[in-house]
């Protein structure tokens, strides 16, 4: 199985992986533009549908839905430490939790907008937990140990976006947060859409495509926002930062990625304009930050794994 050295190497030539950094501190491609930063250029993304790879295990509706859940609780985690500085309660959580390493700080300077969207997503985020436990009931399993700390920095050096040694948080700034936002929302389009197809309840596929339907709003808040920053700092590329994170998150995750732009603000195939998916092999891989190959287990934002039946890349 290749590292994420060896397929940033690959993929992404131009730039150079933090050395040595270990799978826990390689979290998905959560990047920002801290100090340290090493280069502006765009990398192209590809525009191919990612579609399902054979062999995939068969797993039961409840198995997708805490698949969801995982990812679920990573988002909450995220978006309630930048809106609040702390996480889900005990709670919310649920009994056995893992830890969370890194978060405690709130974003700072926010425009008002942006903070009543910061807000807004984090409440929708910890519904979406809370709904996702609710449909489960005993099946639903408990937060899984979560790195919101040395996961950034390991990946936006590896996307060439800050210089080895480099550090990244996406709690410093509202720019940073963005770009770590830009991440977690498209993930998680791919991912609910990608189970949709699998799921035998029309209950579960219910829910599915609510959340998944306030993902895809969330996504394009974030995605124009990343626009409208662009435009009003023309020296800070934002947009190429946006695009070098995309070119990683597909070079991980098997493609599904469209350039962002002014002009190219919703990503979708070229022909009828329908969203991309991944499946769950193909999310593991970014929520996990490992190259191609199977029995992965953990790593990236997932240190130990995620809990439930669907944890281990099977190609």
């Amino acid at each position: 199985m290749k590292n994420v050295e060896e397929l940033v190497k690959k993929a992404v030539s131009r730039r150079s992986f933090l050395a040595g950094a270990s799978t826990a501190a390689a979290a998905t491609v959560l990047v920002g533009c801290s100090s340290g930063n090493s280069s502006t250029t765009t990398t192209p993304v590809t525009t191919t549908p990612v579609t399902t790879t054979p062999g995939q295990p068969s797993y039961a509706d409840a198995d997708y839905l805490n698949f969801a859940l995982n990812l679920e609780y990573l988002e909450a985690e995220f978006y309630l430490n930048a809106a609040t500085g702390s996480g889900l309660s005990s709670t919310d959580a649920g009994s056995g939790a893992g830890t969370v390493t890194g978060g405690g700080t709130m974003v700072t300077g926010l425009n008002s907008y942006q903070q009543a969207n910061l807000y807004e997503i984090a409440q929708n985020e910890l519904d979406h937990v809370r709904l996702l436990r609710s449909a489960l009931g005993s099946a639903a399993v408990a937060r899984p140990a979560i790195n919101l700390s040395t996961s950034f920095s390991a990946l936006a050096v590896a996307a060439g976006i800050v210089a080895t040694g480099g550090t990244f948080t996406p709690f410093d700034s509202a720019a940073d947060f963005l770009l770590g936002a830009f991440i977690f929302e498209d993930v998680g389009v791919t991912a609910y859409l990608g189970a949709a197809p699998l799921l035998t309840s029309k209950a579960y596929l219910t829910v599915a495509a609510e959340i998944m339907a306030v993902e895809a709003y969330h996504a394009a808040s974030i995605r124009s926002q990343l626009v409208y920053l662009d435009s009003l700092a023309p020296s800070k590329p934002y947009l190429a930062y946006a695009n070098d994170i995309s070119a990683l998150r597909a070079t991980l995750g098997g493609g599904g990625e469209t350039a962002l732009s002014a002009t190219s603000i919703v990503p979708c195939d070229g022909t009828n304009a329908i969203a991309f998916s991944r499946n769950v092999n193909e999310i593991l891989h970014i929520v996990y930050a490992t190259g191609n190959g199977a029995g992965a287990t953990a790593g990236g934002f997932f240190p130990n794994g995620m809990n439930g039946t669907i944890k281990q890349t099977y190609s």
